[in-house]
């Protein structure tokens, strides 16, 4: 039996802008994503066996503990391509995998918490197995699943284009940031982005490189925050437009509830989860 504890960190999104709508469904967008150091965690445990199974649990229930999980997909993608090669010890050895999810990172809250725990799996996995695949073919497998967890595999200050899955490094810097959301406020990225493609006059303003200038030669990048999402979904919820009244620099982050503001501290709210003292980290998903 083989263990290992994964920390897979929060991302905030200092710019969203939203593109244009593709044939597949997505959006094309152009996004500059920060990881942060609130973190879930995720103790992965396999052991040989006669079939091969994943079995989730956890802390939260919030979220399902089967198939439906970007833990378990990451887990049965990561054994499924293995097992392709007719030569492969992966095609004959079947595996029990047991992965407990601490969660820390609020749901459907715009954090990628799910991404993370996805892009952790098959980063722990592939520690277990003593880094069977090259880094390009887990953010390969990353792509597969979902749009974020390129980002939170590579960490660090990235531009994220496409639909999110492509990345490019950016210069870090370090700031201090604080979250705030509606406790019982959750917001899909499916309504988000069908209330943004909804806007007749949309915005166009091209903060993300003006925000990749100012990281470039290092002056304060606040001025450049900015997300399309809060744009379509601000008027439909008094929760954000309390936020935004009381902390006017805070921005939502990815399609939402949360937000973040930059070196502001944020005082306790009722019915609003706060967390103070976190820090921009320069990597990813990675070992306890």
């Amino acid at each position: 039996m083989q263990q290992i504890i994964i920390k897979t960190p929060a991302k905030i999104n200092l710019t969203l802008e939203v593109l244009n709508k593709r044939p597949d469904g997505f959006h094309n967008i152009q996004s500059i994503m920060q990881l942060i150091d609130l973190y879930d965690y995720l103790t992965i445990t396999v052991e040989e066996s006669e079939e091969q199974e994943i079995i989730l649990f956890g802390t939260s229930d919030e979220i399902p503990y089967d198939e439906r999980n970007l833990v378990y997909k990451a887990a049965k993608l990561f054994f499924d391509f293995l097992s392709e090669d007719e030569d492969s010890y992966f095609r004959e050895q079947k595996f029990k995998i047991n992965i407990n999810i601490e969660k820390n990172i609020p749901i459907s809250a715009g954090l990628a918490g799910g991404s993370t725990n996805g892009a952790g799996t098959i980063y722990g996995l592939n520690k277990i197995f003593n880094e069977v695949l090259p880094e390009k073919k887990m953010h390969e497998l990353c792509s597969q699943l979902g749009s974020d967890l390129n980002v939170c595999l590579e960490g660090g200050c990235l531009l994220a284009t496409s639909r999110g899955e492509v990345i490019e490094k950016l210069p870090f810097i370090d700031n201090k940031v604080s979250l705030i959301k509606p406790v019982n406020l959750g917001i899909s990225a499916k309504e988000a982005y069908t209330k943004y493609s909804q806007i007749k006059n949309k915005p166009n303003y091209d903060f993300t490189h003006k925000m990749i200038d100012s990281l470039k030669i290092g002056t304060d990048i606040k001025q450049f925050l900015y997300n399309d999402l809060e744009t379509a979904v601000f008027n439909d919820y008094k929760e954000l437009q309390t936020i935004k009244n009381i902390y006017p620099d805070s921005v939502m982050s990815g399609s939402g509830s949360t937000y973040f503001t930059i070196n502001e501290n944020i005082k306790p709210l009722e019915n609003y989860w706060v967390k103070n003292g976190l820090k921009f980290i320069p990597d990813g998903v990675s070992e306890k």
